[in-house]
């Protein structure tokens, strides 16, 4: 399968791997030693020890060329998941090599290569693979949700960006991206190109604004399932884009769509709808509402042409990668459907179940993710500016309030 020279691995990191496994061997029994390898990393794993190396790649999006280029990012890595699971992260390690010609750490000579340090946590308790085995809960997902929230909320707004261009930049290297793979076709490739930069024009005036009011701020960058695992309980987001300044630094509901991607392609569509409901709870961002849809599409085209990156690279479960890069493209284009708006009114008298209706339907009113529930509540609450779970005092309940 023919591949573009871009995606080429770009330099041979099979010593470096090596001389890493030695290290993190001493201790330990070599066949417990694991390995796992994404399009951007390679990860060794022993005991409670893990060593992460930066893969020798260029792409449209990311130049992990050079040794110097992987040490910035390592250490980038490093600062920015210390925000959000400072627990998880140790140090940065440079590889070197020796007036012998062998590799060491943090040695005087020529620098080979760099790794970041982290401590190892149980696999099982992988958000991933929670939602594989069944077990995601909706207290979990509620939790997580708040989380982002409070992290979104804590950070600065950048305003030196637009939100048109913040989205236009995406668009561009995604079509770059889309150009060197091979399993799409080029004309469902320029269909979902026209798709996307016809919604983008329409939603322009919005994003401009958003940006205006400060929503456009460095978040995580890589919000799915696969990096956020469970600590004592609690969701810690780890793994953050680290790579790319431009790439992180957007509108924050698009920061939140690439979870809400995750949970709507996974068929968890009550724990998509509960994220957003429970994220807007604690963070009004009503207004960005219409923004959602697109921009979960765009998520799930860039999984489609990562995953087909992937696949192109790959010496086994090609079959495997190609069909989940036709899955992400083909949610993409669904998501990109426009739908109409639609207003449910749930009735009822006092505690005869309005709220547990509503949310048991939410997923399957509107556009992905589903509606926004609200009531009276919860809209007396927004309009004293303070979240849903605040309690107010009994003066926000008199009648004149009320009228």
């Amino acid at each position: 399968m023919p591949v573009d020279p871009e995606t080429h691995a770009v330099d041979s990191q099979s010593g470096t791997i090596l001389f890493l496994k030695t290290l993190v061997a001493e201790g330990h029994d070599p066949a417990s030693i694991k390995v796992m390898q994404t399009h951007l990393s390679i990860i060794l794993l022993a005991g409670h020890r893990v060593l992460k190396l930066k893969r020798a790649v260029r792409l449209p999006y990311v130049d992990f060329s050079t040794p110097a280029h992987r040490l910035v990012a390592c250490e980038r890595e490093l600062t920015l998941n210390r925000r959000t699971a400072p627990l998880l992260y140790g140090d940065v390690r440079r590889v070197t090599r020796g007036a012998d010609g062998g590799l060491a750490m943090d040695g005087d000579g020529p620098l080979v290569d760099a790794v970041v340090e982290m401590v190892r946590f149980d696999q099982d308790r992988l958000l991933d693979n929670l939602a594989i085995t069944g077990n995601l809960t909706f207290a979990q997902v509620e939790a997580l949700a708040r989380q982002v929230a409070v992290f979104h909320g804590a950070l600065a707004p950048d305003r030196h960006r637009s939100g048109y261009g913040v989205m236009e930049a995406v668009l561009h290297i995604n079509e770059k991206a889309f150009a060197g793979t091979t399993i799409f076709g080029k004309d469902s490739v320029a269909q979902i190109a026209g798709k996307f930069r016809a919604r983008l024009a329409a939603i322009a005036p919005l994003l401009d604004a958003r940006g205006a009011a400060g929503k456009i701020r460095h978040g995580h960058g890589d919000l799915h399932l696969r990096n956020i695992c469970l600590v004592a309980g609690e969701p810690m987001l780890f793994d953050c884009l680290e790579f790319s300044d431009d790439l992180a630094t957007t509108d924050i509901l698009y920061d939140l769509a690439f979870l809400l991607m995750d949970l709507w392609d996974r068929g968890l569509h009550a724990h998509a709808n509960l994220a957003l409901n429970r994220y807007l709870d604690d963070l009004d961002e009503t207004d960005g509402l219409p923004l959602l849809p697109f921009f979960m599409a765009v998520r799930a085209a860039v999984r489609a042409h990562v995953t087909a990156t992937q696949a192109m690279g790959a010496s086994a479960g090609v079959d495997r990668l190609e069909r989940e890069a036709r899955t992400y493209f083909d949610l993409a284009v669904a998501l990109l459907e426009t739908r109409p708006a639609r207003l449910v009114a749930v009735g009822g008298l006092s505690g005869s179940g309005k709220s547990t209706v509503a949310a048991s339907i939410a997923d399957m009113v509107g556009p992905a993710p589903g509606a926004r529930v609200t009531g009276s509540d919860r809209t007396r609450k927004r309009l004293f500016g303070v979240p849903a779970r605040t309690r107010l005092p009994a003066e926000a309940y008199l009648p004149a309030v009320s009228a």
